[in-house]
């Protein structure tokens, strides 16, 4: 009676414990999720919770399908294209769990999005309600979504909407009203032939010519403003060294102030060209620092907050500053290296 009393308690907690936040583990592209094998659990009941097949669960964890499981065996369950996602939606019988990373050490976004391939910040942010690119040691973020069965995992419960992916995707939505053109034609259809002519008229005039030229031409143009703004972005728009300025006199003020001079190099972002804000990698001070980036060969300077340490890597060898091509653009360079001087608190 005991034993059974046991074996009655246990089982709710295995439960219990598989219902937890689900962190994930590795660098991409080799991403898993830890799990501890529950009672009566095999291979194929664990495929179902995480939407997996028990074939690719098996190897991945150098074991074989054909020998079981023990209880409390520990499993890496690989996150594949099938069962994550980090764009787009998920199938109408699906659900989709966040899947979380936590932050450690000197942890910055920038190297949070590289490890988990290459997520956007912006996205990242969104994912996690974020205002500033400084994040706290132990704060769990969304990195991505377990794409599970509704009707066959238990995980189900846990599933959260997940916010729309960009800005990008959603500005193309104004798109789909071009369509419209061919709603006065079914509605002149379904009239009669005399009726026809005066809607006809009236129909290119009000709704194609009016409203679907400028959304044409909105939309065609969107891309545009964005090469176009770019180059004349310190005079254009007036960013007069970047967003990040007067962050800057506040973080140095009544502060001692270290400098430094080096090479810098230059990283693609999409940041920076219409608002100003510059992003660079730095490996003195900590993310979350704005720093002020002068060129040697201009003299021009900008100020750019710090979103992580360069990678170690063979490319980054002997850099002091990796910056953000607009900023870079700013300080009136094209070189893929230029000497530059920066300055900040710490």
């Amino acid at each position: 009676m005991k034993r059974l009393l046991i074996v009655l308690f246990a089982v709710p907690v295995c439960v219990f414990a598989q219902n937890k936040a689900l962190i994930i583990e590795g660098v991409s592209p080799d991403l898993y999720i830890n799990h501890t094998v529950a009672s009566k659990e095999n291979y194929y009941s664990i495929g179902r919770i995480y939407n997996i097949s028990p074939k690719e669960v098996a190897p991945y964890n150098k074991l074989v399908l054909e020998s079981g499981l023990s209880l409390g065996q520990a499993l890496k369950i690989p996150l594949t294209d099938v069962n994550f996602l980090q764009s787009g939606a998920a199938a109408s019988d699906e659900v989709l769990v966040p899947v979380y990373h936590t932050v450690a050490g000197k942890e910055g976004l920038y190297r949070i999005s590289t490890n988990y391939n290459k997520l956007p910040l912006e996205t990242l942010k969104k994912w996690n309600n974020l205002k500033s690119d400084a994040v706290a040691n132990g704060t769990n973020l969304i990195v991505g979504y377990l794409k599970v069965k509704k009707e066959l995992s238990p995980l189900a419960s846990m599933a959260k909407a997940k916010p729309a992916d960009n800005i990008e995707k959603v500005a193309e939505v104004p798109a789909k009203p071009i369509v419209t053109r061919e709603t006065p034609k079914q509605e002149v259809s379904n009239e009669s032939t005399p009726v026809v002519k005066t809607p006809a008229k009236e129909n290119p005039v009000v709704v194609a010519k009016v409203k679907k030229e400028p959304v044409e031409t909105i939309v065609a143009k969107n891309p545009e403003p964005v090469k176009k703004v770019t180059p004349p972005a310190s005079n254009g728009k007036g960013f007069d060294g970047g967003a990040f300025k007067s962050e800057y006199e506040k973080q140095v003020r009544n502060k001692d102030i270290e400098g430094e001079t080096g090479e810098a190099a230059i990283f693609k972002s999409t940041s920076g060209w219409e608002d100003g804000k510059y992003y660079c990698l730095h490996n003195s001070s900590t993310p979350g620092t704005i720093i002020k980036i002068t060129s040697s060969t201009t003299g021009k300077s900008i100020y750019a907050k710090v979103l992580d340490v360069m990678p170690d890597i063979k490319q980054n060898t002997g850099l002091l500053v990796r910056l953000s091509n607009a900023a870079a653009q700013e300080l009136g360079t094209n070189d893929a290296k230029f000497v530059c001087s920066v300055s900040y608190s710490k």
